[in-house]
């Protein structure tokens, strides 16, 4: 019996994580992840994978397993549910952070929490949760028991010596898997061409707690809200200097109280205060623990750099520690956040002048040594962009590992009679785009609004007699955002399309008079100027 890997997303990105794994034409999906749109991704609110083949085999999917509990392995759960329900399974704290998502969409998902080292059965597939460190508490790794011998996913992870909680990756239990033998491997790449270990996250409290002590006012410290070790040791920080705190940020307001109901997080009594309370203290006793360490627009912390926080306004005294790096695709709008509180005259550290952030993944000695301990047959990467899926395979290669194929979205693997095989583009690896809360699958209405955006825009409008079908008025040219003379360009536009629409057969056809305008001004733009803007014809009939 054949077991397929079909990979929907997180193979050549950061972000989108969603893979398949089909045992009997029963279908197990692990993690259902978005990513957030680059800065050319106009309009758009969110990127989704596209499970449209899952969907369309819906009796097919037995159940969803998830790794952890962040955006980018949870955040398209409620996408999925809405066309689907089928049982959740994952840790406690990972299924209490997807529940708070799914249940703004109105969907009731069926819950399933699990216990590492536990084994589940569902459908034809039996798996097992494995505790590992990352930055978000309650993460895991999956092995699957599958008729062509043990299939793993670690998730997210690395080999913290230190965590925050005392939970480390569970080695034990991968040791005793590398020793039944490991059929297939899928591994965290994001850090594989880091060398070295990543230091504990045990490191940045202290380094958080002077940047604290040494602040003359208010400070505001900004960090993803997911990673309840940061936020911890953030809340650690400021009390031991005698501060009292606020929480700011939708995501960061609603995580926290998840945590502090599920016991990840300890506040020590009357140290967090409701926002109003706290500004009406001296602002050297206060702190704030925000959103926003990715630029994004609407965050916290973005709303307070550029001034438009409806609450708080930034004085020159404040200190901004913003606990994280930006994720690729994020280091302009973390630049500009950075620069605009500059501006107001705020002291920032952030995590390329202080030592206030370690990475949740493992760098390429950790991966190492995991290879030796797991030992697998084979390896896939996963998690991380082509030169990170590249360099974990290069890794793996010089471990010794007999078989290593480096895949990408819409790959699929599959294991069969003992032979593992690729076949490449067997699925949907495509973006689907959020804008607002419609879904839209269509690439080209991207690409259009980039045109849009580099090129501007030219209006040519004609009026037509509706009776006759003569011409009554017109061509009249508007154009915007198009760089160079435009009186120029107006100009050759009118010439070209007169003598184009003078040549038509009357009574003139609408559809034949608007692809004539539009040729005919296409080529008048192209003879005046290199940019190729949008031409739209604009036909009134009258």
């Amino acid at each position: 019996m054949s077991v397929r890997i079909a990979f929907h997303g997180g193979l050549g990105e950061i972000g989108r994580n969603c893979a398949t794994l089909e045992i009997d034409g029963q279908i197990a999906m692990i993690d259902v992840g978005l990513m957030f749109p680059d800065e050319e991704m106009l309009g758009v609110d969110l990127v989704l994978p596209d499970f449209s083949w899952v969907l369309e085999r819906a009796d097919d999917l037995s159940c969803v397993i998830l790794t952890h509990g962040h955006e980018d392995h949870i955040g398209a759960l409620g996408y999925l549910l809405r066309e689907v329900n089928v049982p959740i399974y994952g840790t406690r704290l990972t299924l209490e952070l997807a529940n708070a998502r799914v249940s703004e969409m109105g969907i009731e998902p069926d819950l399933r929490p699990v216990e590492p080292r536990t084994w589940v059965s569902e459908g034809p597939f039996r798996f097992t949760h494995i505790a590992v460190t990352h930055s978000v508490p309650d993460a895991t790794g999956v092995a699957f028991d599958t008729p062509e011998g043990m299939v793993i996913h670690t998730g997210d992870f690395k080999l913290d010596p230190s965590p925050i909680d005392g939970r480390t990756t569970d080695l034990q239990t991968f040791a005793g898997f590398g020793r039944q033998g490991v059929r297939l491997l899928l591994a965290d790449s994001t850090n594989a061409e880091r060398p070295g270990f990543v230091p504990s996250e045990s490191t940045v409290g202290s380094e958080i707690e002077d940047l604290v002590h040494e602040a003359p006012g208010r400070v505001i410290i900004a960090c993803f809200a997911s990673h309840l070790h940061r936020v911890q040791q953030s809340i650690d920080a400021v009390v031991a200097d005698g501060r009292q705190f606020a929480f700011i940020g939708r995501s960061m307001l609603r995580n926290s109280e998840i945590a502090q109901a599920t016991g990840y997080l300890d506040i020590p009594d009357k140290a967090l205060v409701e926002l109003a309370d706290l500004l009406r203290l001296p602002p050297e006793e206060t702190a704030v623990i925000s959103t926003g360490s990715q630029g994004e627009p609407f965050a916290a912390l973005s709303l307070l750099a550029a001034g438009e926080h409806r609450s708080v306004t930034l004085d020159t005294d404040d200190t901004v520690i913003i606990s994280a790096t930006p994720i690729p695709g994020n280091e302009k709008r973390v630049s500009r956040v950075i620069n605009n509180l500059t501006r107001a005259g705020v002291t920032v550290y952030h995590g390329r002048n202080a030592a206030i952030h370690v990475s949740g993944h493992a760098a390429a000695t950790e991966l190492r040594t995991f290879y030796n301990i797991v030992q697998p047959q084979a390896l896939i990467p996963v998690h991380g962009e082509y030169r990170h899926l590249a360099a974990n395979a290069a890794l793996a290669r010089d471990m010794g590992i007999p078989e290593v194929e480096v895949l990408e979205d819409g790959d699929v693997a599959v294991l069969d009679g003992g032979k593992l095989h690729i076949e490449r583009d067997a699925v949907s690896g495509s973006y689907v785009y959020v804008v607002g809360t419609e879904l839209e699958e269509d690439a080209g209405v991207i690409r259009d609004r980039q045109h849009l955006a580099d090129d501007g825009v030219v209006l040519v409008t004609v009026g037509v007699d509706k009776r006759t079908g003569d011409i009554v008025f017109g061509p009249d040219v508007d154009s915007h955002g198009v760089t160079g003379d435009a009186d120029e360009m107006h100009k050759a536009i009118k010439t070209r399309v007169t003598q184009g629409i003078s040549t038509l057969e009357h009574p003139i056809d609408h559809d034949a008079l608007q692809r004539r305008v539009r040729n005919s001004a296409r080529k008048a733009v192209q003879t005046t100027m290199k940019r190729r803007p949008f031409v739209f014809p604009v036909v009134i009939e009258v």
